[in-house]
Parts: structure tokens; C-alpha cells; sequence
């Protein structure tokens, strides 16, 4: 699986770099308190990455962080599948 892994980040690594090198022409970034001229294919692997992160972030705020509290107060409030936690009780022989 390591190998996969490894594999596949060294295509994407490739693919990034190829995408910059055929993408050489300039383009003319206008932020609102500054402008930029830049190359159009790191541009744009820059504006992919932003957009991929913030989308992470508002699937997390949104999806993921309500689902691990209702997880957690579901573990708090009901007793397991097979009955009380009897490892918590000392035993004396």
C-alpha cells in the first residue's frame, strides 16, 4: 500500500510539473489591495490548493465536528452492546 501511495504522489508530482511548464504564460492577478503578474500554471495549482483546503475546511466545520459530538454524547449516555463495563470494578478474590 506504501508503494501505491508513493506511486501515486510521484504522478501527481509529475503531473504538477508538466502542468506548470506547458502553462508559461503570464496572466495579471488582481487582489483587491494589490496586483500581481504571475505564470498561469502555478497560478493555478495555487488557486486549486486554496480552494481544496477551504472546501476541507467547510466539510469539517459543517459535517464533521457535528457528527463526533452526537458520536460523543452518544457514548456518554447508553450503555455497550454487551452489557455494563465490568473492567472499571475491582475485583477481590
Amino acid at each position: 500500500m506504501r508503494l501505491i501511495k508513493s506511486l501515486l504522489g510521484l504522478l501527481l508530482f509529475v503531473f504538477g510539473v508538466v502542468f506548470g511548464a506547458l502553462n508559461k504564460q503570464s496572466v495579471h492577478v488582481d487582489f483587491w489591495f494589490r496586483s500581481v503578474e504571475a505564470r498561469l500554471g502555478p497560478t493555478l495549482l495555487i488557486v486549486l490548493l486554496i480552494g481544496a483546503l477551504l472546501g476541507g475546511l467547510v466539510v469539517t466545520t459543517a459535517v464533521v465536528w457535528p457528527l463526533r459530538r452526537r458520536l460523543s454524547k452518544l457514548a456518554r449516555t447508553e450503555t455497550p452492546i454487551g452489557g455494563p463495563d465490568l473492567s472499571t470494578e475491582s475485583s477481590s478474590p
